[in-house]
């Protein structure tokens, strides 16, 4: 599993022109899920990403979680996360997870997630989606590799 996560003052995803999903302050979550990732690996991800402390505080450390500033989630699934560059100019994308089990994990993701978060927004599985954000500092955050 993958998540790239980037703190932003506000994001939002259109599909065929039309705003399915959009958030304020908070994180825009971009998910790719692996051949190999489960609701377990996906529990463990999502608990990472809502404790991660990187909103600043009155002194000016990154210090406060997403609820700690009461944060909004923008959640989107891109399983070119997966892309495999080293051989080549095309990407392979052999390590993704079939569209089938990538989907149920990214809605289990969305489900768990509006459990702890009020404002969780979404873009749509499989669909070709325009994203737009504005990145609080740039911060950028890829969270993998937590499986182990």
């Amino acid at each position: 599993m993958k998540f790239v996560v980037q703190r932003v003052t506000e994001a939002s995803v259109a599909v065929e022109g039309k705003t399915v999903g959009e958030i304020g302050k908070g994180y825009l979550v971009l998910i790719g899920v692996g051949e190999l990732d489960t609701e377990e690996i996906a529990d463990r991800y999502l608990k990472k990403l809502i404790g991660l402390r990187i909103f600043e505080d009155a002194d000016g450390k990154t210090n406060l979680s997403l609820k700690d500033v009461g944060g909004e989630l923008l959640l989107v699934s891109q399983f070119t996360l997966y892309a495999n560059c080293k051989k080549g100019n095309r990407p392979s994308f052999i390590e993704a997870g079939n569209p089938e089990k990538a989907n149920a994990l990214y809605e289990y993701i969305i489900r768990k997630a509006k459990e702890q978060v009020p404002v969780v927004e979404t873009g749509i599985f499989g669909a070709d989606m325009k994203v737009s954000l504005v990145n609080d500092g740039p911060f950028t955050i890829i969270l993998e590799n937590l499986e182990k």
